[in-house]
């Protein structure tokens, strides 16, 4: 396996290494999870609020085989089968205190926030709460009663925030994920910082019930992984319609669209490092690497998004973080952080009229941001424009936090989905990363795009030093349905465009099983072949695309007779969806089996002496 056990534990185990070690003879989750449980004279790490216990381990422990006999003792239908994962101390989880790193609010639920239920019921196992910028109000992970949170690779510079926590421990290989959550960047801007991936997800996919509001109508639950793959496999576990959630909402059908094979990015046609040289050496050598890697990047007005990220703190937003307060601070506001308060009290600035003009201000340059961004695959921003020392941001708090937000504030207020990803390292031996914004419900195609960067970076996995393990094939998207194409809807055919006209993409080429035969269709324009299964045949070229399910039903509207689509199985034992010819089509049909494919047949032709 791809990671080191130590004596802490396993250390920086993606989710399919700890599956993959549950295969071993002797090892299961009573063996391996707890040397997670911190040792007795551990020195304190402040990055946990709070952590698993043996008693609430052994309980969880006993759920875990619980949930397995109802399986019928088979672990793939508990895709997340005893993976330890931590929560922001926002999130609810049931009998676990949540403080919101403010221990006079403290109370302790009798209930999983919804996220939480979902992965425990897929298997995971809860490690541990972890701390936070109080009231998940900042973007530096300093404003917490117990101390800011380093940053993974150099203790004196700051985690980022408000998720502080969160990432660290998932950067240290302290778990295989976490959860955090993203109103203004807080789940991407520690991303960044500690050199691994953040999900931010169109806002309504996972739902926020049972957790501590920040701003309640942009508020996002996030995720933290060391990997692409793991991030989207837990938002597929943690995601979906949750009546709980007033604001949680249903991907409508269609609103997801495929990446082409040559992707289209924005990026600002100005960019702010506000002096750091470092974070602009940095982002211009992605961009570069986005390039060579076939993706076409053109500049857009940067203006509007700029202005909208100012909004949510300059702006009315913030009388939503003091409604998240307001019991607190009448009764004890020495309780809260005096920059946090400090910023909640700025509700006061504010009335109903002023609300009402700043939505429509809102409303004016989302409609403008989603105009700028047609055409256009997503946007590329610096996850960050710069970093700062944990001494800098307490002299100077409030500036410097504004700062690290110009690109990613503005995400939540125009209705955005994004991934940070890690880019690589600057001169200074600091993690610089970069984030994918695209619109909402893009969050699978921006992992598609997200998991082959991450592949072609190459880079350690978070703080561990563990190299990036081989990837295994991409998750199953629900929007998309693979269908194996064999004739004039190849690649550069003539009826190629009927695919590309639909965005469907390319995924690979390979060859079916070896009991098909292949046959020239007479009287056919443009000329087709016909494939249909027999008692004796051989491999056949195809192609496999995916293409919108909503755009499916008019792709197959325009398949004339003799030919449907069938189900094929391909050399491997998969099954796809494929072209399939009816017998009576091959009347004056030519057999050209032998070919192995319909180019290599054309390619006779067109060598054959006139």
């Amino acid at each position: 396996m791809n990671a080191v056990a130590t004596q802490q534990g396993p250390i920086g185990w993606t989710i399919a290494q700890w599956l993959s070690a549950y295969d071993d003879d002797g090892v299961t989750p009573d063996t391996l999870l707890p040397s997670l449980l911190p040792a007795p004279d551990a020195a304190a790490d402040n990055a946990w609020i709070s952590r698993v216990s043996a008693p609430v381990l052994a309980r969880q422990l006993d759920d875990l085989r619980l949930l397995l006999a109802a399986a019928g003792g088979d672990r793939a239908r508990l895709p997340l089968y005893g993976v330890p994962f931590a929560i922001k101390d926002n999130i609810d989880a049931a009998g676990w205190p949540t403080t919101a790193a403010c221990p006079e609010f403290a109370y302790t639920p009798d209930e999983d926030a919804t996220v939480v239920r979902r992965l425990r019921a897929a298997g995971a196992i809860l490690i541990g709460k972890t701390n936070l910028d109080q009231f998940a109000t900042g973007l530096v992970g300093t404003r917490s009663p117990h101390g800011a949170v380093a940053n993974s690779f150099n203790p004196e510079y700051i985690s980022g925030g408000s998720s502080s926590g969160s990432a660290s421990v998932v950067a240290r290989g302290l778990v295989a994920f976490s959860l955090g959550t993203d109103t203004a960047g807080s789940g991407r801007v520690p991303a960044g910082f500690n050199n691994i991936v953040g999900l931010k997800p169109t806002k309504g996919w996972l739902s926020t019930a049972g957790v501590v509001p920040a701003c309640r109508t942009q508020d996002c639950v996030s995720i933290f992984a060391l990997t692409v793959d793991d991030a989207e496999r837990v938002a597929g576990i943690a995601g979906g319609y949750d009546e709980r959630d007033p604001y949680s909402r249903a991907q409508p059908a269609g609103a997801a669209a495929p990446w082409p094979a040559t992707p289209r990015l924005a990026v600002p046609d100005r960019l702010e490092f506000f002096g750091d040289a470092q974070a602009g050496a940095a982002f211009e050598a992605a961009v570069q690497a986005l390039k060579a890697a076939g993706a076409v990047i053109e500049p857009i007005d940067f203006s509007p998004f700029a202005e909208l990220a100012a909004l949510l703190y300059q702006g009315p937003w913030v009388a939503e973080r003091f409604a998240a307060v307001e019991s607190l601070w009448r009764d004890k506001p020495e309780a809260i952080h005096p920059v946090v308060r400090g910023i909640v009290e700025g509700a006061a600035h504010y009335d109903a009229l002023d609300a009402f003009k700043a939505e429509y201000r809102r409303a004016e340059l989302t409609r403008r941001i989603h105009q700028s961004l047609q055409g256009f695959d997503a946007l590329v921003v610096p996850t960050s424009p710069s970093i700062y020392t944990i001494a800098q941001l307490q002299a100077d708090p409030v500036r410097l936090n504004s700062q690290l937000g110009i690109y990613t504030n503005f995400a939540n207020l125009a209705d955005l989905s994004a991934l940070a990803l890690p880019a690589g390292m600057r001169g200074d031996g600091l993690p610089a990363g970069i984030t994918l914004i695209g619109m909402a419900w893009q969050d699978r195609a921006l992992a598609r795009f997200g998991r082959q960067w991450q592949a072609q970076r190459g880079l350690p996995l978070g703080a561990t030093g563990q190299p990036l393990p081989p990837m295994g094939p991409p998750a199953a998207d629900p929007e998309l349905l693979r269908v194996a194409v064999v004739g004039a809807h190849l690649t550069g055919m003539p009826l190629n465009h009927q695919l590309t006209s639909r965005r469907a993409v390319l995924v690979e080429k390979t060859r079916t099983a070896a009991d098909y035969r292949l046959y020239a269709l007479a009287n056919t324009t443009p000329p087709k072949p016909g494939l249909v299964k027999s008692d004796s045949g051989a491999p056949i070229e195809v192609e496999l695309w995916d293409i919108p399910l909503a755009a499916f039903g008019a792709f197959v509207a325009e398949i004339p007779a003799p030919l449907g689509i069938g189900t094929l199985t391909l050399h491997d034992g998969r099954q796809v969806k494929g072209f399939i010819c009816e017998p009576r089509g091959l009347d004056g049909a030519r057999d050209i089996t032998a070919f192995g494919g319909w180019r290599a047949y054309l390619a006779s032709l067109n060598a054959t002496p006139r």
